[in-house]
């Protein structure tokens, strides 16, 4: 069942005229959701002005992942978490173990993209082109978009869902129109937490933890990581002790230390914390050395995935935590 805030952005994008549409903010919003119902609705055999009908065969098709007249855009990793079909080329790589499937936006599959926008639609509704996320395009993919995304063929149109709009290429972005996602409130949000299966006080704490971002909330609980170890870790952190700390993977423990800066960052300064309560945290360091660490994270999350060994990576980045927290 879609979201309500997704449900009533949606309502209001089918009310709006374009050909290309760029759904952007942060994570756990409901991006991908809301481009897959736009494009489910355009496609749609007798879509209504809340979506599609949900009962057609244009509408099945969707959502088994076969419609002729729509293409999704996404990285191989993803469409293979997904469920949805790689292209022949691609697959045939995959089985035959020549490469490992591509966490970016291959410039191959945007000539597929490219090629299927040239063709003409076999339904009568038109076609519809789904990037997902957006950012995970680079330069050379962009550029190969960027000539259909301005001169669409027929009745082609676009949406591009994107958890980072800031790297996409400015000229990409103005040729669509912008949509910022809406935020739920924080009783929506625990309501659709709950009607997913979640206690309400796991929901709570999840949604707390994914800073009120209710899909990245779902994830986070569903693995473990929304609530496990969450209110004495940091501190542990602090005295040294990595036994308390979650088991996450490297990716992970890099998202959960940004989380950690950015709430002591709030408190050296006045502020509320966001994704901890206050009497979680240790004594935050000097706002020097936070901003020292904030920027080391983020450069680590640029080589997190690559093929280090994860139990010492892991540690080392634990290790920098811990050096920074004592710097009292």
């Amino acid at each position: 069942m879609m979201a309500p805030w997704i449900e009533r952005q949606l309502s209001q994008l089918l009310q709006r005229q374009g050909h290309a549409w760029l759904l952007q903010g942060p994570s756990g919003l409901g991006q991908f959701e809301l481009g897959l119902a736009l494009a489910k609705a355009w496609l749609c055999e007798q879509p209504t002005p809340q979506g599609a009908c949900g009962t057609c065969s244009s509408c099945h098709a969707v959502e088994v992942h076969t419609h002729a007249d729509m293409h999704a855009l996404l990285p191989e990793t993803l469409m293979v978490d997904l469920g949805w079909p790689l292209h022949e080329k691609a697959q045939k790589e995959l089985d035959e173990k020549k490469r490992k499937p591509s966490k970016e936006i291959r410039i191959d599959a945007m000539r597929d993209a490219v090629e299927f926008a040239q063709r003409t639609d076999a339904r009568g509704r038109g076609k519809v082109v789904v990037v997902y996320p957006a950012e995970r395009m680079n330069h050379v993919t962009a550029n190969a978009l960027l000539k259909t995304l301005e001169e669409p063929a027929g009745k082609l149109r676009f949406v591009l869902a994107s958890e980072a709009a800031h790297q996409l290429l400015p000229t990409i972005r103005s040729r669509c129109q912008v949509h910022t996602m809406a935020w739920p409130d924080t009783t929506e949000a625990l309501a659709w937490l709950q009607a997913q299966g979640l206690a309400a006080p796991d929901a709570q704490a999840a949604l707390h933890l994914a800073g009120g971002r209710p899909e990245d909330a779902l994830v986070a609980a569903q693995t473990g990581e929304g609530t496990r170890g969450r209110a004495d870790w940091p501190k542990a952190l602090a005295r040294g002790d990595y036994t308390s700390v979650p088991d996450w993977t490297p990716a992970g423990t890099l998202v959960a230390l940004q989380k950690l800066c950015h709430d002591l960052h709030a408190v050296a300064v006045g502020a509320a914390p966001r994704f901890f309560d206050a009497e979680q945290l240790p004594r935050p360091p000097s706002l020097a050395a936070l901003s020292a660490w904030g920027k080391a994270l983020r450069r680590q999350t640029l080589t997190v995935e690559h093929p280090f060994n994860p139990g010492l990576l892991r540690e080392a980045v634990l290790d920098e935590g811990h050096r920074v927290l004592r710097l009292l």
